[in-house]
Order: C-alpha cells, then structure tokens, then sequence
C-alpha cells in the first residue's frame, strides 16, 4: 500500500484552514471539487491519504483503471467510531467492479452534522475530491456517495445540497437526514436497514427517511432484511448492482 503524507496534501489544502476574509465552512454543507482531466497518475491498489494526519483518507484505484476510461467513483463514509479499516477490504469489490474508492476519516469520533452543524468534515472530503479529481479521470453520471451507520446519516444530510456532484446516495442502516440548505438537484437514493437492528431501530427508516425522501420526488429504492446493524453481502452487492447499473 503507497501513502502520502501531510506534505502531499497542503497545497490542496487538506490541513489548511480558510484565509481571512473568506467565507467560513461552519454551516455549510456545499462541495466544490468537480471532476475534470486529471494532470497527475495515481497509484493503483490501495494508498492512504494523509499518513501523518490523525485521521486521514484511503483511495483505492483498481487495476484496470486507465485514464481513457473515466471509472464511478464511491466517497464511503464509515460509522459512529470507525475508522478506514472498515473500507480496506473493499478492494475485491473496487477491481470486480472497476469503480474507484475514497473513503476519508470524520475529523472527529463521527461526523460533524451528527452533533450538528457542518463543518471541518465537509472541507475535509471537499479536498480528499480534489486530491483523487487531480489522478483519476471519474465519470461524472456516476458518483456515488455512501455511507454506513453515522456515515449514512451525514450521506442523507451532505447528499441533498450535492446533487450537481453525487449521482447517487447509499445509506446502510442510517439514523436520520438533516440537510440544510441549498438543495441541488435529485441523486437516487438507496436506503437499507436489518429488521433486527438494535443500535438504530428500523423504524426510522420505514416510517421517517424513506417516505421523506419519496416526498420530496426523489427516486428512492428502500431495502430491509433480516439483520442487525450491518451491511450483509448480499444487500452490498444489490447496492452496487444498482448504482453502477
């Protein structure tokens, strides 16, 4: 596994905070890193991001990735806790099914609309986009913002105010959706939830986040199985069959 280091990522300013004058990040949930030609060639295989930071970011390009074919792109965003480790094993799926993975580190024990405003977590994806924008050439009709748990929760909150970016939005077992304002564009929406969920009851996904986005004329696909707080195999491979199909 290559890594790169704090060095690496300041002039895309991953450990850089706004100059004065600037608009602050505080409050707002907007991205602005677009994909585009990228100038640079990145490392195949798994790389960490920000080796020195405390918590940094994984990228995993697959092995028949080539510039002349722009690949979809997953942003995974881990649980309540978590860490990167969760995503490493995903490279089986990145090489199956060709789609380039950044899975960035809440710059806290979880993200930061969980306890809530946005903030720190929104720059810090903002630039680990930029980092891979800048190695990968990304299809821009497939990009896909997931997440597990809390990592779900804050997907169905940054999604809505990114839907000129992120094409889709994958949520296993989230606790809620709190997006504030603007609302840019309809991604699709994929919501999974275990029946037997004890750490966030499946209620809140029945009876609260799926009708609410159905209101609100998104396009969403609502699974439930029979589970606990988990991302079982088959509801993964139903996910990605869904986004990339």
């Amino acid at each position: 596994m290559a890594s790169f280091t704090r060095r690496g990522f300041l002039a895309l300013g991953l450990a850089a905070v706004p100059a004065p004058g600037l608009r602050p990040w505080r409050s707002d949930p907007r991205l602005t890193a677009r994909p585009a030609r990228p100038a640079l060639t990145p490392e195949r295989g798994l790389t960490r991001l920000g080796q020195e930071l405390p918590r940094g970011a994984l990228l995993y390009v697959p092995q028949r990735y080539t510039p002349d074919r722009p690949a979809p792109l997953v942003v995974a965003l881990h649980g309540g806790g978590g860490t990167t480790r969760r995503w490493a094993a995903w490279g089986d799926l990145c090489e199956q099914h060709g789609f380039v993975l950044l899975a960035p580190e809440a710059r806290a024990r979880t993200w930061d609309r969980v306890g809530g405003d946005f903030g720190p977590d929104v720059r810090f994806i903002d630039s680990a986009l930029r980092y891979t924008f800048a190695r990968c050439a990304i299809d821009p009709g497939r990009i896909a913002l997931l997440g597990f748990s809390d990592g779900a929760s804050y997907a169905l909150s940054l999604g809505p105010s990114n839907g000129d970016l992120f094409t889709h939005i994958v949520a296993f077992s989230p606790g809620f959706s709190d997006p504030s304002e603007p609302i840019v564009g309809r991604p699709r929406v994929f919501v999974s939830h275990g029946t037997r969920d004890r750490v966030l009851p499946v209620a809140g996904s029945r009876g609260g986040i799926a009708p609410m986005f159905e209101m609100d004329g998104y396009d969403i696909r609502y699974e439930e199985f029979d589970g606990g707080h988990e991302m079982p195999d088959p509801i993964v491979s139903l996910a990605m069959e869904w986004f990339l199909g």
